[in-house]
């Protein structure tokens, strides 16, 4: 019982280390955000690489929720802002983004996750 109860909390523990985990691109920001091609200043977000990148340690690589909750639906249950706030300032057992993501990435990935109805 006792070597169960161990093993389940290292599971838990290197479960919630994983979230969040991000891989810096040579110039210093996170993979998959960036600017267009030409200059234009306009920020591009490749929300799902960063999906994969960030979220599907705990989230699951489908968003089904694989020990955290589900994303498939949630733009059905939050506005963008509500998951732009939540990815940034974390909840629950999620951590925060904030400093971790740019703001870019932040908004692009709650953007796309809030079509997901």
């Amino acid at each position: 019982m006792r070597k169960s109860i161990v093993c389940l909390s290292l599971l838990l523990a290197l479960s919630l280390t994983a979230c969040g985990k991000t891989t810096k691109t040579p110039e210093g920001g996170t993979a998959g955000g960036g600017t267009t091609p030409g200059g234009g200043g306009t920020a591009t977000v490749d929300a799902s690489a960063i999906a994969k990148q960030n979220c599907t340690s705990c989230h699951g690589g489908n968003l089904e929720g694989a020990g955290a909750p589900k994303l498939q639906t949630i733009g059905a249950k939050y506005s963008k802002d509500q998951i732009a706030g939540i990815i940034a300032n974390g909840k629950g057992a999620m951590p925060s983004f904030k400093g971790r993501l740019s703001d870019a990435d932040i908004n692009g990935l709650a953007d796309w996750l809030a079509a997901k109805k």
